[in-house]
């Protein structure tokens, strides 16, 4: 493989990978990818190459995060990239708050100011430091790359990002950030070879799967999106909750017993699709179910959507396209045809044979705003932005 790049997305319990080979043009190809499950239990080392034949399925010596980064890459390493190992490592980071608007070189100021994030994504932020550190333990002299899912939305008027707080609060971070970035703009990348008629257009993206949001587009720029201060907002997802009243939360606090601990974990595991349904949070379960609370739960779920979709159409001044992604906006096709349906007011007129194949475009010929399938690629995005922060004659550094 020529100068390999590695791309790792850490949780709590997992390191999602993927490798890229880097073609003559300086461009990554996609090729193996896989996971280390079951940390803190029992891991196991899974890889499949390009064509999903399986490369490796074992067991990996220790639990611990550490343990995971360096079993991907002494195996790497022994059968697949040589001495030569990794040329860099690119890692998806859910939160750079209003310090980092695109991707920089990982040092220790980097390491000190994301660690003061951590507070705005607990379920996602300590993981992915945690994979950094475990890179550096296994790897010291390979460079890393932070990659910002809040990055994209860097561009929103200032009136996108308030909240009618009072201003000291704003001035310690206290607003709107945005997630889902590195989706968002490998979708605007992809929209010159699919649908390049709307490639300078106003668009809403709708990344939909585990974690939900929805984002309005002019011309390739973020305009506004429906996640707030942390990955919490917006639209229902599976175990979290999206937008609620904050009195709610007060009331919970001061009456029921509930202390800070617990909300956060209400908030975040035990809401959204799975707490309404009472059965999932898996989207393909809670539509195989007959259930009442299951479908009432993909009721809000499409509710919602058809809510936000008309909030941001006028955050935008108008609406050219939908665009569907994630797992369950490419997979879901009742889904998207129920949200369609739902905007035929905006102009949107499904096609159901397209949709039913999953498009790429599924609206009918002649639909006034036209919808689309465009499945999306974060790792390809990552490996982009790390390529290029590795080749750059002034990469980006943080000065603190």
């Amino acid at each position: 493989m020529h100068e390999p790049i590695l791309v790792l997305n850490a949780g709590s319990s997992s390191i999602k990978f993927s490798v890229f080979e880097t073609e003559p043009d300086r461009a990554p190809r996609s090729g193996l990818h896989g996971e280390v499950e079951g940390i803190g239990g029992k891991p196991r080392l899974q890889a499949v190459d390009a064509q999903e034949r399986r490369l490796v399925d074992r067991a990996v010596d220790g639990r611990d995060h550490d343990s995971a980064i360096a079993a991907i890459h002494d195996w790497f390493t022994a059968h697949v990239g040589g001495e030569g190992g990794f040329a860099g490592v690119g890692h998806r980071i859910v939160h750079g708050g209003s310090t980092f608007s695109r991707p920089v070189l990982i040092d220790e100021a980097v390491l000190a100011e994301l660690g003061k994030l951590a507070p705005l994504a607990p379920v996602h932020q300590p993981h992915n430091l945690a994979a950094i550190r475990a890179v550096r333990a296994a790897a010291p002299h390979v460079r890393q790359v932070a990659c910002f899912d809040t990055a994209f939305h860097a561009t929103e008027p200032r009136v996108a990002t308030q909240f009618a707080l009072p201003r000291e609060l704003a001035d310690k971070g206290v607003r709107r950030y945005g997630f889902h970035g590195l989706s968002y703009e490998y979708i605007v990348s992809a929209l010159p070879a699919v649908a390049p008629e709307y490639a300078q257009a106003k668009v809403v993206v709708a990344h939909l799967g585990n974690g939900a949001s929805m984002c309005a587009i002019d011309h390739g720029r973020s305009i506004a999106t429906t996640m707030g201060m942390t990955a919490l907002d917006g639209l229902p997802m599976g175990t979290r909750c999206g937008s609620i009243d904050p009195g709610a939360l007060l009331y919970l606090l001061q009456n029921e017993g509930i202390d800070d601990e617990a909300l956060e974990h209400l908030l975040y595991e035990r809401s959204g699709l799975l707490g309404v349904s009472g059965l999932a949070s898996d989207m393909r379960t809670l539509l195989a179910s007959d259930s009442a609370a299951a479908k009432e739960a993909v009721d809000l779920f499409v509710y919602r959507i058809g809510r936000e979709l008309g909030s941001l159409a006028a955050a935008l001044g108008g609406l050219d396209a939908l665009i569907f992604t994630g797992g369950i906006g490419e997979n879901a096709a009742p889904i998207r045809t129920r949200v369609c349906n739902d905007a035929r007011w905006l102009g949107i007129a499904p096609d159901e044979a397209a949709n039913a194949a999953h498009g790429p475009r599924i609206s009918a010929t002649g639909s006034r705003v036209s919808a689309w399938v465009i499945p999306t690629d974060e790792n390809l995005m990552i490996a982009r932005h790390t390529r290029t922060a590795l080749d750059g004659p002034t990469p980006f550094h943080f000065h603190p």
